[in-house]
């Protein structure tokens, strides 16, 4: 942690505070799947993180200071994070004085303080629209029992249609098919207004970039021998959930989202518990989609403002 100076001095989270950052975010228990390395570096110039710490009596963490980007709703309004334990109430109170709101507060960072800062005019609210996903690892993988009766089918058809498919882990070998799979989604998500696009493209990139030094583990999956789909993520929770942070596959093949869906699920070793599959941000499709696999529970996050 000692890159990163003491609190009120910001730097830029860059990728040199991974050695300082990446330890330390691995013990957090919650599994929010914003709060590993990757999640925050990736995401560094869309919302302009920039860094501190502090070391206070009792915790000691990190403060991400970030803006929302000017196509969302909110209208560039300044957050903070603080993704291992809330700091000292005169930090807090400093904070709420040069931002607009505290944001992706987690259960166990929240639980301690909640009725203290209540009653200082602290209000805080379930953030619906930010609660990650979480799937039983086991049901992913086998779609078994009337309620994935559909996913099953959708699977079943591709395996059909598709007999000559392969699944590859993602390394250094298979990188350059992931970025063939990426650009290709995003060609069409620009020729198709039905497609969603949801502005990951330079992210999703840059971890491919950077993917052997990265903690991310992932797959390409290929049909007739051509690049087709991939996914990418890591461990979080202390090992107890896999998050998927990217997930593209070029659309004219029917099923195989379904498809790279339970085969990456069953590739990943069984202790993993569950498996996170990040939040919907209010979109009501991918709401509905993320509905249709039967989310296990929901990494709660809550918005803090001061009245």
């Amino acid at each position: 942690m000692s890159d990163v100076p003491i609190y009120p001095n910001f730097i830029p989270l860059d990728f040199n505070l991974k050695e300082a950052l990446h330890p330390r975010l691995s013990l957090t228990t919650d599994g929010v799947s914003e709060f590993t390395f990757s999640g925050l570096y990736l995401f560094k110039d869309r919302y302009n993180y920039k860094i501190s710490r502090f070391c206070g009596e009792k915790n000691s963490g990190f403060i991400i200071s970030g803006k929302q980007p000017a196509e969302q709703a909110g209208d560039c309004k300044k957050f903070f994070l603080t993704p291992c334990c809330a700091p000292d109430r005169e930090i807090l109170q400093d904070l709420f004085a040069n931002h607009d709101y505290w944001k992706n507060i987690s259960s166990s960072v929240l639980e301690p303080v909640q009725a203290e800062l209540e009653n200082l005019g602290v209000v805080f609210t379930e953030d619906r629209d930010n609660f990650d996903y979480l799937y039983y690892r086991k049901d992913l993988a086998e779609l078994a029992g009337k309620k994935f009766h559909k996913k099953k089918n959708h699977v079943n058809n591709f395996l059909n249609a598709y007999p000559n498919h392969e699944q590859k882990p993602l390394n250094a070998q298979t990188v350059p098919d992931a970025v063939k799979v990426l650009d290709k989604w995003l060609e069409n998500a620009n020729q198709n207004a039905s497609l969603r696009e949801d502005g990951d493209y330079k992210a999703a990139k840059e971890a491919l970039d950077k993917f052997e030094v990265l903690p991310l583990k992932g797959s390409v999956f290929y049909i007739d021998g051509n690049p087709a789909a991939y996914c990418a993520g890591e461990s979080i929770a202390q090992g107890r959930m896999f998050v998927v942070h990217f997930e593209k596959a070029i659309e004219e093949y029917k099923g195989l989202y379904q498809f790279m869906n339970k085969a990456f699920a069953a590739s990943l070793p069984s202790f993993f518990t569950y498996i996170n599959r990040e939040q919907d941000l209010g979109d009501e499709g991918l709401r509905q989609a993320k509905m249709t696999y039967r989310p296990c529970d929901f990494v709660k996050k809550y918005k803090g403002v001061l009245s």
